[in-house]
């Protein structure tokens, strides 16, 4: 039994009708490597021998009365791996907008809270013979980083299926009665005020910090407020309904831009993003009154807290440098203000959003937040932010599950009310893999989105002089 922490919980409080805090991914997989026939069972059978190495697979919450505190995980004495495992299709041969299609239903769906908050989905019927595995997991059990690290844990680096012994046999649980969970909570509680004291001290004394570098930067352009945002068509209080668009593009390119210009790959990533989303409002003849911002996670896991599940997360905001046309200047200016962005994240400390996050009452956030919602007040007021864009650095190396090859792995970020569109991207191997996920009722478009990220690439690589063999130079299967 642990309870969860601060954020990790708050996770779940912000989730409303039209929103759900859940992250997916969507693995495209070869089963003619699998030596024998790729189906549910034997994904069932592989997987359940693997639960060891995924604990929040068989984890349960457990709500404190009256929402007093944080709920708890508690392994599941009711668990049964089919509840987890399902198996759909689509009409072969399905290509990807009939993938994609069916992905933004499944996502649009809530996880059941009385089970551990996770599903999988084998998905046949793909064209070309190949089958899709779309997995979902409360973002309250992982984050961008231990979701990476829980993917690997269940796969393969062969087609041979190895197998993993526990190093003790799992038990269940009981489940807590009502009198021990507010006595737990309760004592949780008590230690609150000097918890409280300890983190007024240093969110003052690291506020003061930010201040005096910011009047001491040389930079140009310094990172955005919360609320400075312009406001877009797709800054806007959402609906249930989600519509989903996935695409690649070449890592090693992405690479050897980052040398041209002189910045990160993290830096291309967001300059992609940032044009893409530039020629969509440009085409739909919007003009904002500012660049675009968006919301960058940002792990703070140390060495030891690698193999850690939960949320070991911070975020940042950045300029987008959508109001310069020049591609090289543009990322010159994302590169600037995400160097800043960090020097700030550092003075803040890494521990600072967690620390907050355990005062909030689970039962007055979750209010607050379906009454936002229910209000439609996200339309009422400029955006904290523009776009949700997250880049997760993913395994240089071949996985397989069950013995298929994974061929892309897609993510699916999160969306909620005032941030209509989340672009997640994942390497593997020498691919970028990008996932969109949006709310159809406030962007209507988003294979279109993801077109445009292919003309921001080429925009790029134009005006960096970037030629294919400096791409070949940069490629980890060389």
């Amino acid at each position: 039994m642990k309870r969860l922490t601060g954020l990790d919980a708050s996770f779940l409080a912000l989730e409303t009708p039209s929103s759900h805090m859940h992250v997916a991914s969507l693995g495209i997989y070869d089963p003619s490597t699998a030596g024998g026939e790729f189906c549910l069972e034997r994904l069932i059978e592989v997987y359940e021998g693997r639960l060891h190495l995924a604990p929040p697979f068989r984890q349960r919450l457990v709500e404190v009365p009256f929402g007093l505190h944080h709920p708890l995980w508690i392994e599941d004495p009711d668990f049964d791996i089919r509840n987890h495992v399902r198996h759909t299709a689509i009409p072969a041969p399905g290509g990807p907008d009939e993938l994609a299609n069916l992905v933004s239903r499944l996502v649009a769906l809530p996880l059941d809270r009385s089970r551990p908050l996770w599903e999988m989905w084998l998905i046949e019927g793909l064209e070309g013979g190949n089958v899709g595995l779309l997995s979902k997991v409360h973002h309250s059990a992982i984050d961008g980083a231990s979701g990476n690290e829980l993917l690997v844990a269940l796969l393969d680096l062969s087609p041979e299926v190895a197998e993993h012994v526990p190093e003790q046999e799992w038990t269940a649980d009981h489940i807590p009665s009502d009198a021990e969970l507010l006595t737990y909570a309760a004592g949780s509680l008590a230690r609150q005020p000097l918890r409280v004291a300890k983190a007024l001290a240093r969110t003052t004394s690291a506020a003061l910090e930010v201040r005096r570098m910011g009047q001491a930067s040389n930079a140009s352009v310094l990172p955005p407020a919360p609320f400075t945002a312009p406001r877009t068509s797709f800054n806007a209080a959402l609906t249930p309904r989600r519509s989903y668009a996935y695409t690649t593009l070449d890592l090693p390119t992405v690479k050897a831009l980052k040398h041209a210009v002189g910045c990160t790959v993290n830096d291309v990533v967001l300059g992609l993003c940032g044009r893409a989303l530039h020629h969509h409002l440009t085409d739909r003849g919007e003009e904002p009154d500012g660049a675009l911002v968006a919301m960058v996670p940002v792990s703070v896991r140390s060495a030891d807290e690698r193999d850690a599940m939960g949320n070991k997360v911070s975020s940042t905001l950045t300029s987008l440098a959508t109001d310069i046309d020049d591609p090289i200047k543009q990322l010159e200016v994302i590169h600037e203000v995400m160097v800043e962005a960090k020097e700030q994240q550092q003075a803040i400390g890494a521990d600072t959003l967690q620390e907050w996050s355990e005062f909030a009452a689970p039962a007055v956030l979750g209010r607050a937040a379906r009454l936002y919602s229910r209000m439609q007040w996200a339309s009422a007021h400029r955006p904290l932010f523009n776009v949700t864009i997250s880049n997760v650095p993913g395994p240089a190396f071949p996985l397989y599950s069950a013995g298929a090859r994974l061929l892309a792995n897609y993510p699916v970020g999160p969306i909620f009310d005032g941030s209509g569109i989340n672009m997640t991207v994942m390497s593997y191997l020498d691919q970028l893999d990008f996932g969109l996920l949006a709310c159809p009722d406030v962007l209507d478009d988003v294979w279109g989105l993801a077109d445009d990220l292919h003309v921001a690439l080429a925009e790029m690589v134009e005006a960096a002089g970037v030629t294919p063999a400096d791409a070949a130079r940069h490629s980890r299967l060389a």
